[in-house]
């Protein structure tokens, strides 16, 4: 059974997060490493085909230039995995969780990551790959529908015992201030 103490203080936009690093944890981690195996058929596999069509219909790189700029697609992936796999440890902690602490580690994945497929998907319009460009949509707006709530959700409030502690020693200041009789 769960207890309530663990699911009081999440929001909707930590909600949301989760259940987005869940889904790009794993499968950007697993791309990524598919070219890290094998640069250059990794690059040709369904997520990346758009960029591998891009790179080698229109930028006319060398083997070993297309190998590199495979690396450095899986680097972007890596890295947007990266943050978001912070921000679910984050989440978990109480502490930080309570004073959103964990804002900083999604909003760089999500930044990231909105960058990626941004560009992932212009490049899949470009060379007619409409599955990836689906794909790539389809991502787009799943961060930026996470982006969304993230601005629009109110602050956290802070909780009440934070509060009567901030509030003492002003009441203490003003008996001070007024004559005793």
């Amino acid at each position: 059974m769960i207890k309530n103490i663990v699911i009081r203080n999440w929001r909707l936009s930590c909600v949301n997060g989760v259940l987005l690093a869940l889904y790009f944890v794993p499968v950007w981690t697993t791309v990524a490493f598919q070219i890290m195996v094998s640069p250059i058929q990794g690059l040709f596999a369904r997520p990346n085909i758009a960029v591998a069509l891009f790179i080698s219909d229109h930028l006319h790189l060398s083997a070993i230039d297309t190998v590199r700029a495979a690396w450095l697609l899986a680097l972007a992936r890596l890295t947007v995995a990266g943050f978001f796999a912070m921000f679910l440890v984050l989440i978990l902690v109480p502490r930080v969780r309570k004073v959103a602490g964990y804002v900083e580690s999604l909003s760089i994945g999500l930044g990231l990551g909105s960058i990626l497929a941004f560009t992932s998907m212009i490049l899949a319009s470009q060379v007619g790959e409409t599955q990836a460009l689906r794909l790539h949509a389809t991502e787009l707006l799943m961060l930026l529908g996470t982006a969304i709530v993230m601005l629009v959700e109110k602050p956290a409030t802070p909780a009440n015992s934070s509060d009567e502690a901030c509030a003492m020693p002003a009441l203490d200041v003003e008996r001070a201030a007024q004559p005793s009789s």
